[in-house]
Formats: C-alpha cells, structure tokens, sequence
C-alpha cells in the first residue's frame, strides 16, 4: 500500500458513510419541514435529492426503494391537506418520479464505470508483478526490501525498475530509471530486468553483465528504429554482494549514487570514482566498465534509489529493517511533495544482518 493511502482510505470510508445515510436523512427532513412550516412552502429539493444522492453509492434496488420512498413521502405530505390530486401534488409526484427514474440510470452507469476501473486497476497491478515482482525478504543471507511509488495515482508501474537476483558469484541488484513514459517505458523496463537476470546467472563480473544491459538496449533501439534508436536510454547502477567478504561492488550508468547506512547513523554516499553514460548510449562513446568496491559491513543497510534521495535526510537515524526503511523514506517524500509527485520513485534496501 502505497504511503498516506490508508489515512485516505479512512476519509474516503467516513464519507461514504455520511453518505449512506444522507438519503434517509433527506427524506426524514423533508418530512419534517412540510410539517413545521406553512403549506406555501415545499420539501420537494429534499425527496429530490434524496435518490441523486443514493445512486453513486446504494446499489440498484436500493436507488430504487429511496426513489419509491421519496416518491411516496411526496404524496402523503400533500394528502394531508386534502390536495391529493390537484395540479401541484401531480407535478412534484412526476417530478421525483422522474429523478427517481434517472437515479436509477445514473447508478447503472457508475456501477459499469467502477467495474472497468476495476479491471483496469487489476490490469496494472498484474502487469506490476509481472515486470517487477516483489523480492524475497531474504535471499543470499542478505535482508531485502523493494518498493514503488508511482506518481500518478492508479498508475502502478511506469519507466522505474529494480531487480534481485541470487547468483554464483553473490546477490546482484539493479535499479533503473528508463527514459519516457507509458508503455513505451514499461516495455524498456522488461528488456532490462530479462537482460539483467539472464546476465547475472551467467556473467562472472558485474562489469560484463552491465555490458550485457547495454547491448540489449541498443538491440531494442535497433529493432523499434526512428528517434528511439537515438534518445532511448536508462540510468541504472548495479551492485553485487559477494559472499562471505564484506563488501559491495557496484557499477553506476549516470545513476544516483547508492547510500550506504550504518549502524551508528552515519550516511555514505558511494559516488562512483569515474563518470559513465546511461546505458543505452554506447553510441555517443565507449570505455570498459570498471566495478567501484567499498566495505558493508555487518549491521549496514545499502539503499538504492531513483529520486535522488540525500545524505542528509538520512544521517543520524537508524531503521530496524529494509522494509521500514523504505516506508519511512516513502512517507517522508509524499508528505515533502504534499502528495503530488512528479516522478516515480523507485527504492531497494539490503541489509548485512
């Protein structure tokens, strides 16, 4: 659940329930407001908006007994005083029998709209899982938690990646940042991910599979052609964490340095020692990757990221585990941004225990 979601999830919950309740409501007061003032003045905008207010949140037959209700409520204020068939009883009568009637039409059609959100919100979250599944929470010795904030509310995955993969030669990770947006960069994130995975099982140094993420991309532009096999590119930085030495090793494409946190509070920021271009642009020019290696020891946490996260919002504080990590990191930026992103986010955390 993405963060602030379950504070407006409670809003959205007490307002449908104000909601509920509002049409009886309605026409209880519209009951009473034909009783308690003279007999120029009609309730007819109460048993009127009584069923409009039903049909985006009762179901049918509920839109409909409110309508019948209101329509009869209408009836028996106007028989009290004898008027049962005169010209005005027989107007408002028609006229919330006609609402009552559109209300009804009105919760079909909404009751329609919410099943296609809810298949294409289905949609995404399967194509989420798909292209990038959630990690296990431990794999290799290592603890690990991923997460993805997408900008766009309902918009579960865009041009962000991440991927673990265990492998011979230690954990690999990768997060990205592929340029673009809508399927377009989705379709660019499942060529890196497949890319990578396959690389990682097979390539002996993390150098080789970066350069295997690189010929894949450059396949991709060749095949898709146009302006793409030009500016199509994806930031990305890789780590590996051999087993049983203690140290990270990580290759960096025009990527966001990783943090390095440590038991104490401290914050390291590992910049890599010579600049790269993103992946994808071998064209522009061509030097060998070279693995910058630096110390993880037991107890830190290494944070990968793609929002450009600081040193500074980090220092001094310390996280029982990833994943609270990554929720408290996630809080503070919506809460930052006042809940307006304007890109996605992308975060991976492992801990040495």
């Amino acid at each position: 659940m993405r963060p602030g979601d379950a504070e407006e999830g409670r809003r959205i919950s007490s307002l449908r329930v104000v909601l509920q309740v509002l049409p009886v409501l309605l026409i209880v007061g519209g009951v009473f407001y034909d009783l308690l003032t003279p007999h120029a003045f009609t309730a007819i905008p109460f048993f009127t908006a009584a069923p409009l207010v039903a049909a985006p949140v009762y179901s049918l037959s509920g839109t409909v007994v409110t309508g019948g209700v209101a329509l009869i409520a209408t009836y028996a204020v106007h028989a009290r005083y004898g008027l049962a068939a005169d010209a005005d009883t027989v107007t408002e009568v028609v006229t919330v029998a006609t609402v009552a009637v559109l209300a009804a039409v009105i919760n079909r059609v909404v009751r329609r709209g919410e099943g296609r959100l809810a298949s294409a919100r289905g949609i995404a979250e399967a194509t989420q899982r798909a292209v990038l599944p959630e990690p296990a929470g431990r794999i290799g010795g290592f603890d690990i938690a991923a997460r993805y904030e997408a900008a766009q509310a309902d918009a579960f995955i865009g041009g962000d990646l991440y991927a673990v993969q265990d492998s011979p030669y230690g954990v690999r990770l990768v997060v990205g940042d592929v340029r673009g947006k809508g399927m377009g960069a989705v379709a660019a994130v499942s060529i890196v991910i497949g890319a990578f995975r396959e690389a990682a099982e097979q390539e002996a140094t993390l150098e080789a599979v970066a350069q295997r993420l690189e010929r894949a991309l450059a396949r991709e532009a060749t095949r898709r052609g146009g302006i793409e096999a030009f500016e199509g590119f994806t930031t990305a930085v890789l780590a590996e964490l051999p087993y049983g030495r203690g140290v990270v090793r990580i290759v960096n494409r025009g990527h966001p340095p990783p943090l390095l946190l440590h038991v104490d509070g401290t914050v390291r920021c590992l910049l890599a020692r010579e600049a790269a271009l993103p992946l994808g642009m071998g064209d522009l020019g061509t030097w060998p990757d070279r693995a910058d290696e630096t110390g993880f020891p037991a107890g830190a946490t290494l944070l990968l990221h793609t929002d450009g996260l600081s040193e500074a919002r980090l220092a001094g504080r310390t996280f029982r585990a990833p994943g609270e990590l990554l929720r408290t990191l996630a809080e503070e930026v919506r809460r930052h941004t006042g809940g307006g992103m304007t890109d996605d986010m992308a975060l991976l955390a492992v801990r040495r225990p």
